[in-house]
């Protein structure tokens, strides 16, 4: 069973429901063990946005990211911007030689280097309750990038 860090943003109420979303399709998987998904480690006992905060949230995310084995990343444009921390932690898994799976519900072009990163690619959180996390299949985005 593999473990998984959910790279998603979590800005507002449409994204809040994708991430839950997906973070229900990998709980459903049998493939899939741990999952850390930042939504739900946000330190409530520190001020949000403060100097100790940041430095606990970063220094939490990136820990969780080398620990995984791959990373679910949800592409969740707004104004045809990806979030920059989701992009963040694309590049870094890619850079760290990690899987990533790219999950990219809503319309619009994907941008290059998220689909190239990306080793498999689905269109609905639900295809990820199907997906063998043990030996995932290589299923690139073939549409127009941006």
């Amino acid at each position: 069973m593999k473990s998984i860090y959910l790279a998603s943003p979590f800005f507002d109420d449409d994204q809040i429901d994708r991430v839950k979303r997906v973070e229900q399709a990998l709980a459903d998987n049998k493939t899939v063990g741990d999952v850390f998904s930042p939504r739900k480690s946000q330190f409530p006992e520190l001020t949000f946005g403060s100097p100790e905060w940041q430095s606990t949230a970063y220094k939490h995310d990136l820990d969780h990211l080398n620990d995984a084995d791959i990373v679910v990343a949800v592409s969740d444009f707004t104004e045809d911007s990806v979030d920059s921390g989701t992009a963040f932690e694309i590049g870094y898994a890619v850079a760290k030689g990690k899987t990533v799976v790219l999950v990219h519900e809503k319309t619009g072009l994907v941008n290059l280097m998220l689909a190239q990163g990306a080793k498999t690619y689905v269109e609905h959180a639900g295809e990820l309750t199907a997906l063998n996390f043990d030996q995932l299949p290589e299923q690139r985005y073939v549409g127009e990038v941006q």
